[in-house]
């Protein structure tokens, strides 16, 4: 008899109660307790939460640019170090990490060129991330040539040049003004759907956080747990149409409320 039941979908990450402490000369600080978190193949998830409650910690533990203290973290189904070797991740964070004596192109292609790829191939694959974030007729120019918002796309588009699976954002648009924030909120929603990657990403903004995301995972402040979970159902089409509807207002008071009234500690903030 063949099974018809529905298979369950592929998860890009799996977290099961996550923990980080940080030893410090005060004593150990717990950053990040108990987290399990779970983000499918294909989905977009922010984490949100005031300052120091371990969004960007949970995000590093991920990429394996920090190991758990306790938990178990599978990225595929493979552990976060395996992941990273395998370059099943690409990362971006608020600063874009430009290398200045580079061109757009050569920042673009440096993941491939440490991954051993060919020169047309190379060629090929920049000409291809160029044109998804709109910068084909910049790719000789160099960063300080381009304004904030061009270079958080170098970065996006260097992210994506090994065709990971998982994109993971440290507040990428944090530094931009606010017509550049969402301007790039729309291109990024154009360019994962284009991409079909799972994205998790970290942001202080909760109309961001709404606009973007398929889930909005709360955290509440140190020790960082995971409090709430709110699903936007707002579809697939996330324009600037979107952000006068009644439904965003809703998602956006919904996630206002998950955070409301948490004190923030800011010593010692990660």
């Amino acid at each position: 008899m063949t099974d018809s039941s529905p298979k369950a979908p592929e998860l890009a990450v799996r977290a099961t109660g996550v923990g980080k402490i940080f030893p410090t000369k005060g004593g150990d600080v717990t950053a990040l307790a108990g987290a399990d978190l779970d983000v499918a193949a294909g989905e977009f998830v922010s984490l949100i939460g005031p300052s120091g409650c371990g969004k960007s910690t949970l995000l590093r533990l991920i990429a394996d640019l920090d190991q758990a203290t306790s938990g178990t973290l599978e990225i595929f189904g493979k552990p976060a170090r395996k992941a990273r070797i395998d370059q099943d991740y690409g990362i971006a964070f608020q600063q874009s990490g430009l290398l200045p004596w580079r061109t757009v192109g050569a920042n673009i292609s440096l993941p491939l060129e440490l991954n051993g790829t060919g020169r047309p191939e190379r060629t090929a694959r920049v000409a291809e991330l160029a044109e998804l974030v709109g910068l084909t007729e910049f790719t000789d120019r160099y960063p300080d040539q381009l304004s904030g918002g061009m270079q958080q796309r170098v970065a996006i588009a260097r992210a994506l040049a090994t065709r990971p699976r998982l994109l993971l954002m440290d507040e990428p648009f944090g530094a931009l003004d606010e017509m550049t924030r969402e301007y790039l909120q729309s291109e990024l929603t154009r360019i994962t759907a284009e991409t079909g990657a799972a994205v998790v990403f970290v942001t202080h903004s909760i109309p961001e956080a709404v606009f973007l995301s398929d889930r909005v995972v709360v955290m509440s402040p140190r020790p960082g747990r995971i409090t709430d979970v709110i699903v936007t159902d707002l579809g697939e089409t996330r324009d600037e149409g979107l952000r006068e509807s009644p439904a965003y207002f809703e998602r956006v008071t919904a996630v206002r409320e998950a955070l409301h009234g948490a004190p923030i500690e800011r010593a010692n903030e990660r």
